[in-house]
């Protein structure tokens, strides 16, 4: 497949699809793989235009702002960001803020948007990296709380009929880092926007881990006290992308059942555990790896984290195999002292 083939024009302009393009600055692990091809669109008519004409001619793959995913080797196909951006305000009444969000819009730069804008319930989001488009994929969460809160719908392009399509929150079926967009739906649809509903009169949720103390420290509790304060709390325990490459959390905090927690209790008093339902509870993945040795291990130029077990990092020149070496060593010695599987929360790639 020649260049010169998919280098096509729209009604308006030429679509720049590039090629032998190095991924390094679009991942966060800042590990350095190429694409084949690689196309940034900056609406919707460019994204339904390159992917309706391309998505059959080669392997094709979307990619946010690159936070959770851990490239192996190189990607012999398209690689398509969506990079759409813009806020707006839907709906704003005495109570409520309904405000459609673009999904190339960073998601950190959107919490403070709402902060700014006194509108409440994702400030304990704050920091998280990536797209506001990949936040429903992940369901992404802390601190008590996540996206599914207080997502409303979102809106995809349907890669079959490739019509705009508005799913609402009940149907995007949302779990513990999880949703349709990871499973039924995955690589069938592209998000272009989600819809939130923010309120003017947030109920704060504060008694997760050290924020409350964090936020006392500064004396009132407001919607910025609590982003302040979340932040500070991250930025102590997790390395920055920019200086430390990394995804941030690389493993899911496993949900077991009831039986298998009290058995691991009577052997670990101090292991911490987070009620899920009546049946099933979280065992908190980092402590998990952290007992097994692993904090602050190194191997080669990948590594975990010496502050936060639970994130493996890049020491400068690592390959996305030694990373993901590193990674079943980690998940296998667990499962020998626990009899824990733990999954990976980044993707493999």
């Amino acid at each position: 497949m020649s260049f010169e083939y998919i280098c096509c024009r729209t009604k308006s302009n030429m679509t720049d699809i590039k090629e032998n393009v190095s991924l390094k600055p679009y991942n966060t692990f800042g590990i350095d793989v190429k694409a084949r091809y690689f196309f940034r669109a900056n609406n919707q008519e460019e994204l339904r235009f390159v992917l309706e004409n391309h998505r059959d001619c080669f392997p094709f793959m979307i990619m946010g702002g690159g936070s959770n995913i851990l490239f192996t080797r190189d990607f012999n196909g398209l690689i398509v960001q969506p990079d759409l951006k813009g806020i707006s305000i839907l709906e704003n009444d005495s109570e409520h803020c309904r405000v459609e969000v673009g999904a190339g819009v960073n998601w950190d730069d959107f919490v403070s948007w709402s902060v700014e804008n006194n509108l409440g319930g994702i400030e304990n989001l704050s920091l998280i990296p990536g797209s506001s488009g990949s936040s429903p994929i992940q369901n992404i969460g802390a601190y008590g709380a996540e996206a599914k809160d207080v997502i409303k719908n979102v809106k995809y392009l349907d890669l079959e009929s490739f019509e705009t399509v508005i799913i609402s929150n009940p149907d995007c079926k949302f779990g513990y880092r999880d949703s349709i967009f990871k499973t039924q739906l995955k690589n069938r649809v592209v998000i272009t926007s989600v819809v939130f509903i923010l309120s003017h009169n947030p109920e704060f949720n504060i008694k997760y881990g050290n924020l409350q103390k964090e936020i006392e420290k500064r004396g009132v509790l407001t919607l910025k006290t609590v982003r302040d304060a979340v932040i500070n709390i991250r930025r102590s325990k997790l390395p920055d992308p920019k200086s430390l490459g990394n995804a941030g959390s690389f493993f899911k905090n496993p949900v077991v059942e009831k039986d298998i927690v009290n058995k691991l209790k009577k052997q670990n008093e101090f292991m911490p555990v987070f009620p899920v339902s009546e049946e099933q509870a979280k065992i908190s993945a980092g402590w998990l790896i952290e007992q097994c040795g692993w904090k602050g291990k190194r191997t080669g130029n990948a590594g975990v984290y010496d502050k936060q077990a639970l994130i493996l990092v890049n020491h400068g020149n690592a390959s996305g195999a030694e990373i993901y070496d590193l990674a079943m060593k980690i998940s296998d010695s667990v499962f020998e002292r626990f009899g824990i599987k733990l999954e990976t929360e980044v993707n493999i790639v």
